[in-house]
């Protein structure tokens, strides 16, 4: 018997249907951002993660945390990261568009 799989794209459609799904899937989105900056900079600087690492003054596991999203760093962890890339930490606040639809804005 042959097993039928269904496209993720098609799943994600009926997943984004459920209130819970979708709040869950929201508060992922921070972590997901900031890990995916992460990689970006250290891709960006052509280092590995043990590069970061030594310019950090810390370990690849370290860095390697940091990446996963699974770890809020510290701003003063993210400017050392950003001096071990040879970029520039930026924070900025922008409007919730969600909030602001909300509120009838």
């Amino acid at each position: 018997m042959k097993r039928k799989f269904i496209p993720a794209e098609e799943s994600f459609q009926q997943w984004k249907k459920d209130p819970r799904y979708v709040a869950e899937y929201e508060a992922l989105e921070k972590e997901f951002a900031l890990a995916f900056a992460l990689i970006e900079a250290r891709s960006k600087a052509n280092m590995t993660q043990e590069e970061v690492a030594e310019a950090m003054g810390t370990t690849q596991a370290v860095v390697a945390r940091l990446e996963s999203g699974r770890v809020l760093p510290s701003t003063r962890t993210l400017e050392r990261f950003a001096k071990a890339t040879r970029s520039r930490l930026r924070i900025s606040f922008e409007p919730n568009p969600r909030t602001a639809a909300a509120k009838g804005r």
